[in-house]
């Protein structure tokens, strides 16, 4: 990422000429970034990984880094990340290292900033918003019942399992989700 303030080149900004190409997902996001701020993109569970959702349009609205949270029903996180969307809208900067309380069931969230080399893999309708690949994202992770994120040792298998750690470089990953 670059230290440079985000420089909003999206959709909604310009009219690159070619808006009746959209497709109905991309004329929705539109409309909900228009009407709320912000849009959340909802990604279920398959065979290949868990469910996860993500913001569009907090960078675009407020000028604050979009959020992605995974591993929980894409409904529940849908309206989980409007927590911490709405704080974002309010002017509270949300920022990497940032822990923010009473996201999901009572227990706190961390943030962390995602690293560029995920963009093109969980920020396609993202990247096709703003027109470019690389835009400011935080993961919001969440704790399990004890308190303990999946990347701490204490926490069970089924627990680490259940989150990617999209802070790290893909390269640096470990194997599985």
């Amino acid at each position: 990422m670059t230290d440079e303030p985000f420089q909003c080149r999206c959709v909604l900004c310009h009219d690159y000429g070619d808006r009746d190409e959209a497709d109905r997902m991309d004329l929705t996001i539109i409309q909900h970034v228009q009407q709320h701020g912000w849009h959340v993109v909802m990604v279920p569970e398959d065979e290949i990984g868990p469910g996860f959702a993500q913001t569009i349009g907090l960078a675009h609205t407020h000028g604050r880094p979009e959020l992605a949270m995974s591993g929980l029903d894409v409904h529940a996180t849908h309206r989980m990340l409007n927590t911490p969307g709405e704080k974002s809208a309010a002017g509270e900067a949300l920022t990497d290292g940032q822990s923010h309380p009473d996201v999901v069931d009572g227990h706190q969230v961390a943030l962390s900033q995602v690293d560029r080399g995920w963009f093109r893999t969980f920020f396609g309708r993202a990247i096709g918003f703003y027109l470019r690949p690389l835009l400011p994202v935080l993961q919001a992770s969440w704790p399990d019942p004890e308190d303990r994120f999946h990347w701490d040792e204490q926490a069970d298998v089924g627990h680490r399992e259940s989150q990617p750690q999209l802070w790290l470089p893909p390269s640096d990953h470990p194997v599985g989700i």
